[in-house]
């Protein structure tokens, strides 16, 4: 997992480059946060010629996402078979019952930008603001 910084005041930094994450596939970084000591784990995923990122980490329990496979716009926690829906962050089967975090993705000039400004993070009672004032949770490569 490598470790990132960017614009860490607005939240959006460079996550990746496009092209280190093949269709299907599931990328792990460390972006650093504004006012958060450490750097916070996350997911760049292409599924279905979206770009999504997910907080990197099973909310069942502390394993990387980005370690298991991705199908359908869904990412499978390798340890236990959880699944969690990449648009929403909800688990679509047990054993996990509560949602991950996601964050708002952008690409601009062939790189992936991830907002992972706390604010803008959806995913349990957050979602709904997140859904009404920052937009989309992923970024079309159509």
């Amino acid at each position: 997992m490598s470790r990132l910084e960017g614009d860490v005041s607005s939240g959006r930094v460079r996550a990746c480059a496009l092209d280190d994450v093949a269709e299907e596939a599931a990328l792990g970084v460390e972006l650093d946060v504004e006012g958060e000591d450490e750097p916070t784990p996350v997911c760049v995923v292409r599924s279905g010629g979206r770009v999504f990122a997910i907080r990197d980490e099973c909310s069942h329990q502390d394993v990387r996402l980005s370690d298991g496979d991705v199908e359908d716009g869904k990412i499978e926690c390798w340890l236990h078979g959880s699944q969690f829906d990449l648009e929403s962050g909800k688990p679509t089967c047990l054993p996990a019952t509560d949602p991950v975090p996601i964050y708002p993705v952008t690409i601009e000039g062939g790189d992936v930008y991830v907002d992972v400004n706390p604010d803008k993070a959806a995913g349990g009672a957050k979602e709904e603001h997140f859904r009404t004032s920052f937009g989309p949770a992923a970024a079309s490569l159509k």
